[in-house]
């Protein structure tokens, strides 16, 4: 389906991004090898309770999907540890690395979502309170009106 090759592809290069640019810039800033793994780790116990937060609303168990950094965080360590004090070959060699292997980890973990559309239907937004239903702007309702423009014109030859 159309849905799932495009969320597939939108998917990878966010989550890599996300990655790459958050690990590198923590470890070059922190020069600390191992901290790519444990970026991943963190984005992944939030993105757990995310899961768990959206389950106790009543949604189902696969509506938020937990990706798997972990294992292209462990990758873009191992290439910046292989490559020493080489920021460059870091940000190169670890950011393709990772470009390759994430979407590789996610791509049984997509496969197991349901369909989307499916889930929209059965889980519709909750429709809003009448107290707080935006009430429409009268836009242009008083546009011919004597009253609006004597006011108008009121307004403006009247300055003083």
């Amino acid at each position: 389906t159309d849905w799932a090759w495009t969320s597939f592809v939108v998917f990878s290069i966010s989550q890599s991004t996300m990655l790459v640019v958050g690990a590198i810039y923590y470890m070059l800033f922190t020069g600390v090898p191992g901290t790519a793994t444990y970026y991943a780790t963190i984005m992944t116990i939030y993105t757990w309770v995310a899961k768990g937060a959206w389950f106790a609303l009543g949604y189902p168990y696969d509506f938020v999907v937990v990706p798997v950094w972990i294992p292209s965080a462990m990758l873009l360590d191992l290439a910046y540890w292989a490559t020493r004090r080489n920021k460059h070959a870091a940000i190169l060699i670890g950011g393709v690395l990772v470009g390759m292997s994430l979407p590789l980890f996610n791509m049984i973990n997509l496969l197991l979502v349901a369909d989307p559309l499916e889930m929209a239907f059965k889980y519709p937004r909750p429709t809003l309170p009448p107290y707080m239903t935006p009430i429409e702007p009268q836009v242009g309702k008083f546009y011919n009106s004597p009253v609006a423009l004597g006011a108008g014109a009121g307004a403006v030859l009247c300055v003083p």
